[in-house]
């Protein structure tokens, strides 16, 4: 049964598109079958794949390949359909075997209200009871149509039902961050929020309305696997003084007040798992500096930063070849990343 994995931070610009889109490129590398999933409705995730340089390359898209998106695979639940929910035909990432995307949609926060009224008044309105367990159920269908290991969701920022349902449904969430003030201060939201959202999951789990469901809604098993660190810059090959200040702190935010509220409900790992995976502490699944210039590349390319080529940057000489260790390190970061991931999932593969 495929692990899904929610990135989530409710802080904005911590690059959860760019790790989805090169863990889940790794993890394809390393053998894997995963399936990302666009559930933010800015739709980055979907133009890393797909080329909408044009004005209305999206709107085409979704006319040409109609339910091969996200919000209208799941429109026989919202819409109450006749109709059963489908597996989604996902799009192939060019390059890359084993790897394919749910893109997303940008209507998909017009379904915020019917979902949020759903997860409070389930039984009151029989017409909603699909609804809570409609993601769930729809994940899981297209991974078994892809033999997929991995589906992970890319979250958009913010606290709203479909991230409260997506994180809860998960099986394990990751948490990108900045070492900047904001993210320090979202460490403290995130201990508040996420025990809320798993006592609800809890809940809604036991709910006579939602068990007897189309989609049930699974019973929550929701794990921490770790942070990781990025958008930072080097000196000497280390952060900056100001950057390591934020580091300090953003590192103090996790051990004393993350962790502990999220191991009071539940929601961390064995600690020798998280030892035996190697993670720098506290929980740092990885430190990523700035791509810099490399992010560019990278999105025109449609391609993860550490498999860029010379021709795709356009720099030759002494230039490249710096480059080209920079670009060795990348991936040799994101290997490290995928294969700590794999090691803390493998119990449950």
């Amino acid at each position: 049964m495929a692990q899904v994995i929610a990135m989530f931070n409710n802080k904005g610009g911590v690059s959860k598109t760019t790790t989805t889109f090169n863990l889940s490129w790794m993890l394809a590398e390393r053998g894997k079958k995963v399936i990302m999933v666009d559930a933010d409705p800015q739709c980055n995730l979907t133009g890393m794949v797909l080329d909408l340089t044009q004005v209305d390359a999206l709107d085409k898209f979704y006319s040409d390949h109609p339910n091969q998106n996200l919000r209208d695979a799941l429109d026989p639940a919202f819409q109450s359909r006749p109709r059963p929910l489908a597996p989604v035909e996902c799009v192939p990432v060019a390059g890359r075997d084993g790897l394919f995307l749910i893109p997303g949609h940008v209507g998909l926060a017009e379904d915020e209200v019917s979902l949020g009224v759903a997860q409070q008044l389930p039984e009151s309105i029989q017409a909603l009871k699909n609804l809570p367990g409609s993601f769930s159920h729809l994940f899981k269908i297209t991974a078994e149509k892809y033999d997929a290991d991995y589906v992970i969701l890319d979250l958009s920022p913010g606290l709203g039902s479909i991230n409260q349902n997506l994180v809860s449904v998960s099986d394990y969430f990751m948490v990108p961050a900045s070492p900047d003030v904001f993210s320090v201060m979202a460490m403290d939201s995130l201990a508040r929020v996420l025990p809320k959202w798993m006592r609800w999951a809890e809940r809604a789990a036991e709910l006579d309305a939602l068990a007897k469901a189309d989609y049930i809604f699974p019973e929550p098993k929701l794990k921490f696997l770790g942070t990781v660190v990025q958008r930072y810059r080097l000196k000497n090959g280390a952060p900056t003084i100001a950057f390591q200040e934020y580091f300090d702190a953003l590192d103090g935010a996790i051990t004393n007040t993350l962790v502990p509220a999220l191991r009071k409900s539940g929601l961390m790992l064995d600690e020798s798992m998280y030892e035996g995976a190697g993670e720098e502490p506290p929980y740092r699944l990885a430190s990523i500096p700035d791509f810099n210039t490399l992010i560019a590349n990278s999105q025109q390319n449609r391609k993860p930063v550490f498999m860029l080529t010379q021709e795709d940057v356009g720099r030759g000489g002494s230039v490249w070849e710096a480059t080209a260790v920079n670009i060795q390190k990348f991936h040799d970061t994101f290997d490290s990343l995928a294969s700590r991931l794999e090691q803390l999932t493998r119990q449950a593969l």
